[in-house]
């Protein structure tokens, strides 16, 4: 299985959406792929959101596979994050479709 980047909204949302992000790279993750999960990372020093997504951005240029979560297109991260998916050629697609295929649409 490829390695796979979770995206998706935080900011704004309560407990930064850790809980969707988490139940979902649990359920991929049973499915057998590996899983770059932002939820999972340590604070960075500095805390800001720059630090932040130093950090996620690392994670998806290890991937193969960048996986969204619904309401990523309000955020400005994940759209960072799909932008540089889409430059780098990575391929692009909705965490549910993969949770289930049945479901397989356009990728973002």
């Amino acid at each position: 299985m490829p390695r796979l980047y979770l995206a998706g909204p935080m900011t704004g949302i309560a407990d930064y959406n850790y809980p969707l992000f988490n139940a979902t790279a649990e359920q991929l993750r049973a499915k057998g792929f590996v899983v770059e999960n932002p939820a999972e990372n340590q604070a960075p020093a500095c805390g800001t959101w720059a630090g932040y997504m130093r950090l996620a951005l690392r994670q998806v240029l290890a991937c193969e596979v960048v996986a969204f979560l619904p309401g990523w297109e309000g955020s400005r991260g994940a759209r960072l994050e799909h932008q540089v998916a889409t430059e780098l050629g990575l391929k692009i697609c909705l965490a549910a479709d993969l949770l289930n295929p049945s479901l397989l649409k356009d990728a973002p």
